[in-house]
């Protein structure tokens, strides 16, 4: 049974946002897959146009909706949590979630979000001053696409449906067209998401080995070919909108040879790092060479759930704690760069490793450990000592290395 039917379904409107001890866990999640009728999403209100960010680099929690996506009615109790924790926006990996629809209505789950409920987030987020960064994958981690028999010729390993072959004229017109759809639904993003990352099998269908055989065997330039194509259209499609993607296949890429493509003027690379304790010189060595490259600006992305195992149950709370540690000497070590801009950091919360993979820790188990990583990356530093989160009536009491839930009234034992 696919995992979404287990979370997502169309939600009722509530008056207020409120978590109550005793409401039923069904009316969160989808677990009994009853049908209900949804009323008109929530009006918009004047005067809640997104932040440009709080202080400093923006904040920017990361929603992975590829495998059991949070029902509106969730987002509508930790979307204010996010806000008073510190975050800035929300950035939302649809994958097979969005509505799509005309030639690309296969591409969505039967669970997927309805316009109206797109309309509903949307109002969520401007409410509680989030701005949203809309999310699509344009090479990469296609599998929700190149699964469906129809896409098979599209596919840069026949045997393996995770990355597209950019030389088949049909791969570019999908993804825009995809890119097209999120786009028109989210008229007024500042930021789109291309993804972009771990392009597993680029150079091994019979077109790609033509054209490297034409092109000194070089890989790098073969993506950058297609992320530049798609960069492009993203930013002439609607202007002022700026593109972000994974900077992971361009580690190995020169900085002439990225100068040379012109990518430097259409995106912003995001350097990711998961890892307790990563290796900060590295790092600077990256945002040195992105810098040669010309890139204007840069993207960190952290994560504070859904990196560590595949099946992981449990968020590993010191490991995450650790990874924004790095993070925020990385983030003080920025004057030493003083021609590129640091738009912000993006803290990832992945549920699937990739689409046919088995879910990471839920998003609920991992809440605990986001308020941890918000609140250290808020205040620059680990704070050493308890506090007392109050949301809606619940207190959320977490130390830097321990927390438990506590009800009204009871006393923090930290």
């Amino acid at each position: 049974m696919d995992p979404g039917s287990f979370w997502h379904q169309v939600p009722k409107v509530k008056e207020a946002v409120t978590v109550h001890k005793s409401e039923d866990i069904n009316s969160l999640f989808n677990w009994a897959q009853k049908p209900e009728v949804p009323e008109p999403p929530v009006k918009k209100e004047a005067g809640t146009a997104p932040l440009e960010t709080s202080k400093g680099p923006a904040r920017i929690v990361h929603l992975d909706l590829k495998g059991a996506a949070p029902k509106v009615k969730y987002m509508k109790q930790i979307f204010p949590l996010f806000s008073s924790l510190g975050a800035d926006g929300v950035l939302l990996e649809y994958e097979d979630m969005f509505p799509y629809h005309g030639n690309l209505t296969i591409l969505r789950s039967p669970y997927a979000y309805s316009m109206e409920d797109i309309e509903e987030i949307k109002s969520l987020a401007k409410l509680n001053k989030l701005e949203l960064i809309p999310l699509v994958q344009v090479f990469g981690h296609l599998e929700f696409v190149l699964k469906h028999e129809r896409y098979f010729h599209l596919r840069e390993v026949s045997a393996f449906p995770n990355s597209l072959n950019p030389h088949h004229p049909g791969s570019v017109a999908l993804v825009k067209d995809m890119v097209s759809q999120v786009m028109d639904c989210h008229p007024d993003a500042r930021w789109f998401h291309m993804g972009a990352d771990e392009v597993r099998g680029l150079g091994e269908s019979q077109d790609s080995k033509n054209w490297l055989h034409s092109n000194k065997g070089d890989v790098g330039k073969m993506f950058l070919n297609h992320a530049v194509s798609l960069a492009r259209f993203i930013t002439e499609r609607r202007s002022g909108v700026r593109v972000i993607l994974w900077d992971d296949m361009l580690r190995k890429i020169s900085p002439a040879t990225i100068k040379e493509s012109g990518l430097q003027d259409l995106a912003s690379p995001t350097i990711w790092n998961y890892l307790k304790k990563m290796d900060t010189d590295g790092i600077g060595t990256l945002i040195s060479r992105y810098h040669e490259a010309g890139f204007k600006g840069i993207w960190f992305a952290s994560a504070f759930k859904g990196g560590t195992g595949i099946d992981q149950r449990w968020t590993p709370l010191d490991y995450q704690l650790q990874n924004h540690l790095s993070w925020i000497k990385v983030m003080n070590s920025m004057t030493k760069y003083p021609s590129i801009t640091l738009h912000g950091i993006l803290l990832t919360g992945w549920q699937r490793f990739e689409h046919h993979t088995v879910l990471c820790e839920l998003l609920p188990v991992g809440i605990p450990s986001l308020a941890m990583c918000l609140q250290s990356l808020k205040h620059g530093k680990c704070q050493g000592n308890c506090k007392i989160v109050t949301f809606s009536g619940a207190h959320l009491c977490y130390l830097f290395y321990l927390h438990s839930a506590v009800d009204d009234g009871d006393t923090c034992t930290c």
